[in-house]
């Protein structure tokens, strides 16, 4: 990628099933400036993840008109799926790549939302490093209550959005709008379509019960599989590991009898996060990047 500088941006949508809204929202990040790294759907979730980078302003600008195809698509009054949301367009966080300070993301996050209420009459709450206030630095707090219980949640002072109309838009809800650190998605399947038993397990391992210290985590069911999973964010993979989040979920699932299935990442993932793993369960000794042929080539 030869752009000089480089902000990464994952936006989340509420859509997962529907493959010509899908194909509309990638289309608005396929500009000059941008490009479109990685994008793909869960029909469990109903949710797309996109991955993608370029310049600011570029980037910016194709964010703004990302959200708008999806205020125009995408009807939450008629939408359900496994995941939390309170928006079409539900969170897009923008991350500091190449060149960007993290205090340049956070005024190109504030401005991305501005646009987003100005442009779309979609009211946005600013999180992570751009939040404006302390009770929304955490997504989940911004998010409890969903679409469903938003109305009534934004009558309250404290939730007020930091841009736009002190309502939701009827269809798209608000959009969640920050500057954030990478983060890896990790998810892990089990052989049990029992949602309880993930649930048990996610509340063991996520941070805010007393696991591990950058995890957040949540159990759902994958009615496409007849399978139950512990979905996770991993928000700082150099302290809390992809390996360790995996062994804490399999250590507790075998508390009910239950195996890990597989896994999966949604978006992209460091390399250096997959050869922690190497290094831990090969237990290499004095194991780096240089041992990896494509990085000497």
């Amino acid at each position: 990628m030869s752009f000089e500088k480089i902000v990464e941006c994952v936006p989340n949508f509420s859509e997962g099933r529907n493959g010509k809204v899908i194909e509309k929202i990638a289309d608005a990040f396929r500009v000059d400036g941008v490009k479109l790294l990685d994008y793909s759907a869960d029909v469990d979730h109903n949710r797309s993840v996109f991955t993608v980078a370029g310049e600011p302003t570029e980037l910016a600008e194709a964010v703004i008109n990302a959200v708008g195809v999806a205020k125009d698509n995408i009807d939450l009054t008629k939408q359900s799926g496994e995941h939390p949301r309170i928006g079409a367009a539900d969170v897009v966080p923008f991350v500091p790549i190449k060149n960007v300070s993290v205090e340049e993301t956070v005024e190109l996050s504030r401005f991305v939302g501005q646009q987003i209420a100005t442009r779309h009459g979609v009211p946005v709450y600013l999180y992570e490093k751009s939040a404006t206030a302390a009770n929304r630095v955490n997504l989940a707090d911004i998010r409890k209550g969903q679409f469903e219980g938003l109305s009534e949640k934004m009558k309250a002072e404290e939730w007020k959005p930091d841009f736009g109309n002190s309502e939701p838009h009827p269809t798209a809800g608000a959009t969640v709008v920050g500057c954030r650190p990478f983060l890896v998605a990790f998810n892990v399947n089990l052989d049990t379509p029992d949602e309880e038993i993930a649930t048990k397990i996610a509340r063991r391992v996520r941070f805010i019960n007393g696991g591990l210290r950058f995890v957040k985590a949540l159990g759902v069911k994958l009615n496409s599989r007849n399978v139950a999973q512990v979905t996770m964010n991993l928000t700082d993979y150099t302290k809390t590991p992809v390996y360790a989040a995996f062994e804490a979920v399999k250590m507790e699932a075998r508390r009910y009898g239950v195996n890990v299935i597989g896994t999966e990442i949604i978006g992209l993932i460091p390399q250096q996060a997959l050869l922690d793993c190497v290094e831990y369960y090969l237990q290499i000794e004095n194991f780096s990047s240089d041992k990896v042929l494509e990085n000497n080539l």
